[in-house]
């Protein structure tokens, strides 16, 4: 399967070149997942599923054409192939298109490739053991189970030949709390390992998940506005400080001029304690990134370190278009160092707050304000945490916050994507009612 989806792929960028391309890069999938489904707490479906994928581009005369398609015989690249020349001739000329330089071409192997799929029903209805047991109130609406083998190559017309052939399981859990007519809002959680050694309750976050989804049954709502401290949970970091890096430090803010973080490479962004990294080969990430979608071999890098804007998470083309220096990966596979206080310490120094497991809001404005709903929170006061809250609305500004940090959390979750802290922010106004 490898060598004939390597010969696929340089097959597909020779017939890019002899319609007539300068330039052509091509990468080819084949993805066979195996999956459990539950719904409503029992066993539903059990499923395999076969996918192709077939991406061309070609660069003529400083146009970009891409094509992609779902099969990857010979008739369709000779087809496609036309077509990608066809979509570079209708697009915008713009010289700083490019693809990879080849370097040292290399085949990449990771994770456990075949399923136990025998011992994944038995790790799924274990894990409805244990919430059935550890959380009487938890409903596990829908839970899917999956192993997923995926084979791909990549080549291009500079010589560039890599392959990834890797193997990982995940799982996704949707669930709420229920108690008589009361139920709190539902919640998602997720996780990816590499083998089944461990039971799924002790997976990424998980059991804080379903703890605290119970919790939130009763709820209530926060009289008036305040300006106190918001500590996010992983997940919520996850999302928020994820945007944060999309709108400041990548291609859409960057190339649009709005990032507050345009002209700050080298400067003190954040507090000194915050380190971010982009490192989809640290051990801790399951079946990371090995290749770019430009063809580079991807490398961890720090896009804060010790507070200071370390570098960019640019693609080629931005780089190229801003004079700057592309990202050296552009994976999602973020890592935020952890602190030197536990979560316990981080809240008992807290006199008003709040805690937030997942935010609902829209895209920041381009200076960062951000505003919207706070779920699955709670309210600390006095150093404790309190009730579970709803009709919460947070807001403050994503780069004025980074300065704002009160403190990381020792504690870390890795989900099998990415590795984070709780975080806990000064200055960010919480209202109720």
């Amino acid at each position: 399967m490898l060598e004939a989806l390597k010969n696929t792929a340089k097959n597909a960028v020779g017939a890019l070149l002899t319609e007539g391309a300068d330039k052509a890069s091509v990468s080819v999938y084949h993805t066979v997942t195996h999956e459990f489904n539950v719904d409503g707490g029992e066993f539903s479906l059990f499923r395999t599923l076969f996918d192709k994928k077939l991406v061309m581009e070609c660069l003529k005369d400083g146009r970009k054409g891409t094509v992609s398609q779902n099969r990857y015989d010979d008739e369709t690249i000779a087809s496609e192939a036309k077509s990608c020349l066809g979509s570079a001739a209708s697009a915008m000329q713009d010289d700083c298109w490019d693809f990879a330089p080849v370097t040292e071409n290399e085949d990449f192997v990771q994770g456990e490739l075949k399923p136990d799929t025998e011992r994944l029903f038995l790790r799924c209805r274990e894990l409805l053991a244990d919430i059935s047991a550890r959380y009487p109130k938890i409903l596990l609406e829908q839970a899917i189970f999956q192993h997923k083998e995926t084979t791909s190559a990549r080549a291009n017309s500079n010589g560039v030949l890599f392959s990834e052939h890797k193997g990982c399981y995940e799982i996704m859990l949707m669930f709420s709390g229920h108690e008589g007519e009361k139920a709190s809002s539902f919640f998602v959680s997720m996780a990816s390992t590499p083998s089944l050694d461990k039971p799924f309750i002790e997976l990424g976050s998980f059991a804080d998940d379903l703890k605290n989804v119970e919790k939130q049954i009763e709820s209530e709502s926060v009289e008036g506005k305040f300006e106190g401290t918001m500590v996010l949970m992983p997940g919520c970091v996850r999302d928020l400080i994820g945007t944060l890096l999309m709108s400041f430090a990548s291609d859409q803010g960057l190339l649009s001029g709005t990032s507050p973080w345009k002209d700050s490479l080298g400067e003190q962004v954040a507090d000194e304690r915050v380190t971010i990294s982009l490192a989809p080969l640290d051990e801790r990430i399951v079946c990371g990134k090995r290749v770019t979608g430009e063809d580079f071999r991807a490398e961890n890098f720090d896009i804060i370190k010790e507070g200071r804007l370390n570098a960019f998470a640019l693609s080629l083309y931005c780089a190229n278009k801003l004079g700057l220096e592309r990202g050296l990966n552009d994976s999602d596979s973020m890592i935020i160092a952890p602190g030197d206080k536990s979560l316990e310490e981080i809240i008992a120094s807290i006199d008003r707050g709040i805690i937030v497991g997942r935010f609902s809001g829209g895209a920041p404005s381009s200076n960062g304000d951000f505003s919207g709903v706070a779920k699955n929170s709670f309210l600390i006061e006095n150093g404790r945490l309190g009730p579970a809250l709803s009709e919460t609305m947070i807001a403050g500004n994503m780069a004025a916050m980074l300065k704002n940090l009160r403190a990381i959390s020792k504690e870390q979750v890795a989900d099998g994507s990415m590795v984070l802290p709780y975080m806990a922010f000064d200055g960010i106004t919480v209202s109720g009612k």
